[in-house]
């Protein structure tokens, strides 16, 4: 068994959307972060960082933090979404590190200063919106040589898609990028992604453009 502490954030539901596609039994732990729960002194043995989601594996004893990390381990144990074929490993793992090192920062960045603090800082909302709709197009240039971003439909589709699920918020226009719409609708009609988009009955829907 293994319990999930998580919230309703791309990050935290790159995890539940991985537990549910390859069927490792979880029990779910709401981390209220808008409400600072992350703080919690009995959290923070679990996540030093303080930062959502982490898993504690009551089959292996391990506790892990960082929601990449934690793909890597659940698809190693699971056996499932990651590629063993020499190229198609390392083409996942590369767009892997390029939602943690680009998608997911950036993006959470645009999320800060554009949807949530307009107006605070011209510099961030111009440097950031700038960088989401380059990161949009890398993205739409790769899923039209691909049908997902690794060839196959993988942990890193996985990693990526949460964030993009936040279109609304982002200055760019989902039907601008076609190649885009289709990935993230073959995605979303995904029974596992469904049931693991709102484990913590936030009560959002997923929006479907």
């Amino acid at each position: 068994m293994i319990d999930l502490y998580t919230w309703m954030t791309p990050n935290g539901q790159k995890v539940s959307i991985m537990l549910e596609e390859v069927g490792l039994p979880y029990r779910v732990h709401r981390i209220d972060i808008e409400n600072r729960a992350q703080f919690d002194p009995a959290f923070l043995k679990i996540s030093p960082n303080n930062k959502i989601p982490a898993i504690v594996d009551h089959d292996t004893g391990l506790q892990l933090m960082e929601s990449g990390a934690i793909l890597l381990y659940l698809a190693e144990k699971s056996g499932l979404l990651m590629p063993q074929d020499f190229e198609a490993k390392w083409r996942t793992h590369e767009w892997l590190m390029w939602q943690m090192g680009g998608a997911g920062p950036f993006l959470g960045q645009v999320h800060h200063f554009v949807a949530y603090n307009p107006g605070k800082s011209s510099y961030g909302e111009e440097r950031y919106t700038k960088e989401a709709r380059r990161l949009w197009q890398v993205l739409e240039t790769r899923l039209g040589e691909v049908e997902y971003v690794a060839g196959d439909y993988t942990v890193a589709d996985i990693s990526i898609w949460p964030w993009i699920a936040r279109y609304p918020i982002q200055p760019v226009e989902m039907d601008d990028h076609p190649n885009i719409k289709r990935w993230y609708h073959a995605i979303a009609a995904r029974p596992a992604v469904q049931r693991g988009w709102d484990v913590v009955g936030a009560g959002r829907e997923l929006p479907l453009p």
